[in-house]
This record gives structure tokens, C-alpha cells and sequence, in this order.
């Protein structure tokens, strides 16, 4: 039985959501006419997962409905420039922070549709994609309705969950994204590193710290924000919070003062719907324990 042309789609950059999004999309009834990729190991691994021919861009326009240009976000552009112009076929990308207009010719092309499709997760490995992919939720973004509408149609048919951004936002969007995903490892590896201070080795820190992380995102997920935030801040316990940064490294405390300020306003909401707002005393004690340190090196420790 001949595919129908509409669901053929080829692959520009086999890496980690390229591959996925392949073999997801195989599933769901599309065929693959192709691959390209600049890096020969990434080829042989998505060719081992998927049978698809190997082919320069020009020939996978030819052949596909859809081309999803998966490459780093600071080669999509120059991927796209190399991709003939086939009016009626689609481009797409992956990228949390390029608008879909990077993807389009300089020239206007009648039918041609530039879209981003943008998993909100965070992709290790092949597998661990393919097994989190489904449920994920997608930004969404493109040069017109119908390319928002067939960004929202893939998203579904991927398993996942769409929403729609506007392209002068996405910086914004990806940025809180980054924020929930690459700056978690990094608050991780701050604890880790007070840890070490205290005495604990960075391996037993890690498997120390994990459970306390595990539970902290199932709080957020059963009760929300700002309902999820524990701790002396959210007790209003000054002294706690002052000690801590009389005893920490001067480099780890604009971090820690810049988080509790972040803590502090959550603190402030969920005691306010509760009805125990912080008292007068507390709250700013804990607005001058948490300030900015200033130029001369005083702060409110």
C-alpha cells in the first residue's frame, strides 16, 4: 500500500530529537524518506533504529512532505538556506528559542510553511525520549494559522500536549524553560558543593540530595505554587536564613540571596491566602537578611 505523499518526512541533523521524533512519527503512520546529517556517528545510530535512505538536502526536498531541521538551534538557518524551495512542503524545527521564520526561504514561497515544534523536556538519550516524549507538552509556533494548526496536530500525534507561543516570545519561553530544566543541575550542583563543605563527599551528596529533590517536584506537581514551598523562609525563621550565609563561601551568597528573594514572595502569597502574613518584624528582617549586597561589601548578615 503506497504511503500518501502528505505523511512522508525526511530528517536534517540525526541527533537525540531528531531520531525520536522519527521513529515516534514511523509509528503513527509516516514514512521516513530520509536522512542527512553532518556527523557520521549520528547518522549510523538513527539508520540503526530506522530504515532510511542517507541523502544530501537536496534530494530529501524532493522526497518529503515534511522536513524537520533538527540540528543545534546555531546551525537551522544555514540548514535551511541549503534546502531547495518546494512550494506546498513544510519546514520545521525544534528549537525553544528560533522562530519558525528562520526556517523560511528569502524569497516568498506560495505554499511553503515554516512552523517550530518545541518539546518541553529534556532529552538525554534516545531512549529515555521515546519513553517521555509521549505526555510531553510542545510550544508552538509558525509564520500562519495553518501552520500553528499542523504544529498542534503533530504535537497530538506524538502524544504530547500543545501550546501556542507567539514568535516574540519564545525568548521569554525558553528562558523559563532553561530556568525549570538546565539551572535545576545547577542549583543541584550547588547543594552538592555546601554539602562537600559540610563533610559530605560530592557521590554521597548527590545520593543524598536526590530524594529531597524528587520530593520537592512532587509537592509542586500535588500542590502547586506557592503551596509547595517549605523551609525557614517559608516559616518566616530569619535567623536560620542569616546564619546560613554567615557560614557559606562570599561567592555562593549572591545565589543564595537572589533564590530567597525568589522563596520570600512565594512565602508572602502562601501565607497571605492562608491568613498568617509574615509580621511586620519578620518579613523585614528577612528583606534585609536577603538583600543585594552592596558595592562597599555591607549586607544584612
Amino acid at each position: 500500500m503506497n504511503t500518501p505523499e502528505e505523511k512522508t518526512f525526511a530528517i536534517v541533523g540525526a541527533g537525540i530529537v531528531g531520531t525520536a521524533l522519527a521513529i515516534l512519527l514511523t509509528g503513527a503512520g509516516y514514512v521516513c524518506a530520509g536522512v542527512h546529517s553532518r556527523s557520521a556517528a549520528s547518522l549510523a545510530r538513527f539508520r540503526s533504529r530506522l530504515s532510511a535512505p542517507a541523502l544530501e538536502p537536496a534530494a530529501l526536498a524532493e522526497r518529503a512532505a515534511l522536513i524537520f531541521v533538527t540540528t543545534q538551534d546555531e546551525y537551522i538557518a544555514q540548514a535551511a538556506a541549503g534546502l531547495p524551495v518546494r512550494p506546498g512542503q513544510w519546514r520545521i524545527h525544534c528549537s525553544g528559542s528560533l522562530p519558525a521564520a528562520v526556517l523560511a526561504p528569502p524569497a516568498p514561497t506560495p505554499g511553503l510553511r515554516c512552523l517550530s515544534l518545541h518539546p518541553l523536556q529534556s532529552l538525554a538519550d534516545i531512549d529515555q525520549a521515546l519513553a517521555i516524549l509521549p505526555g510531553t507538552h510542545y510550544g508552538v509556533e509558525g509564520d500562519d494559522a495553518a501552520a500553528v494548526d499542523k504544529g498542534k496536530e503533530l504535537a497530538v500525534l506524538l502524544g504530547g500536549v500543545p501550546h501556542r507561543i507567539e514568535a516574540g516570545q519564545k525568548t521569554l519561553y525558553h528562558a523559563g524553560a532553561v530556568a525549570a530544566s538546565n539551572y535545576l543541575v545547577a542549583l543541584t550542583a550547588l547543594a552538592v558543593r555546601l554539602f562537600e563543605l559540610a563533610g559530605i563527599n560530592g557521590e554521597e551528596a548527590l545520593a543524598s540530595l536526590l530524594p529531597l529533590l524528587s520530593g520537592s517536584c512532587r509537592n509542586i506537581a500535588r500542590l502547586g505554587l506557592p503551596q509547595a514551598l517549605t523551609g525557614p523562609i517559608a516559616r518566616g525563621d530569619a535567623g536560620v536564613a542569616a546564619g546560613h550565609l554567615e557560614r557559606m563561601p562570599a561567592d555562593l551568597r549572591p545565589l543564595y540571596r537572589g533564590l530567597g528573594r525568589l522563596a520570600l514572595e512565594l512565602g508572602r502569597e502562601k501565607r497571605e491566602r492562608a491568613g498568617t502574613p509574615y509580621p511586620p518584624a519578620v518579613w523585614e528582617r528577612l528583606e534585609i537578611i536577603l538583600a543585594e549586597e552592596s558595592p562597599d561589601g555591607h549586607h544584612g548578615v
